[in-house]
């Protein structure tokens, strides 16, 4: 449970994380209309939500009371996902439902206490089916890969860390990102590490 944390005072991984999806997202949104590609996944919103992705994980740090480390084990059920799924990248229309489920499925994983599916779905602002049927879904396009080992578990926490130097303003002059995470979780070699939105 996230008790040692100040209640005003978010981690800093909160910041790195909705930095890096915010990129990602806007980067497979451009991607997607030059390409004309439109899949549809149960991930995928008729409209983008209105709230930030950083006021979204923000609001579920506040209300869910799940570790910090649980959101970086969303973060590496994501690049899992996101992997194992090419044909849907994260983007404006489901970069929100998939943090929600990511984040719900590391705490029940992670964590001693967890809330349930229904407190879940209020905290995501959907319906407790909808965060059933998600939850079913994630798990399946994830293969059940739940464990994360205590070497990638540092690798992913290393790369937020590189993420946070990097977060001066960025030139991709002539550059895009690649359609999801692109890390190579190598947990024989720490040495090998890539970055997750490394430009292509």
């Amino acid at each position: 449970m996230a008790e040692e944390e100040s209640p005003s005072v978010m981690p800093k991984v909160i910041t790195f994380l909705s930095s890096m999806l915010e990129k990602v997202a806007e980067s497979n949104d451009h991607n997607q209309k030059l390409q004309q590609q439109h899949k549809i996944s149960v991930f995928h919103g008729l409209t983008r939500p209105n709230i930030s992705i950083q006021n979204y994980l923000e609001r579920i740090f506040k209300y869910a009371n799940c570790s910090p480390s649980c959101f970086i084990v969303a973060y590496v059920y994501l690049d899992r996902f996101t992997q194992r799924q090419p044909s849907l990248p994260i983007n404006s229309f489901n970069v929100h439902r998939l943090l929600i489920t990511s984040v719900m499925v590391a705490a029940k994983f992670m964590d001693d206490m967890y809330y349930n599916n229904a407190y879940y779905a209020k905290v995501g602002g959907i319906s407790k089916r909808e965060m059933n049927v998600l939850e079913l879904d994630f798990l399946f396009g994830l293969g059940f890969h739940m464990n994360v080992s205590p070497g990638s578990f540092e690798a992913y926490c290393v790369h937020l860390q590189r993420e946070m130097v990097l977060m001066q303003p960025l030139s991709f002059a002539g550059k895009s990102l690649k359609t999801h995470f692109c890390f190579n979780e190598d947990e024989s070699s720490h040495q090998n590490q890539q970055q997750l939105a490394a430009a292509v």
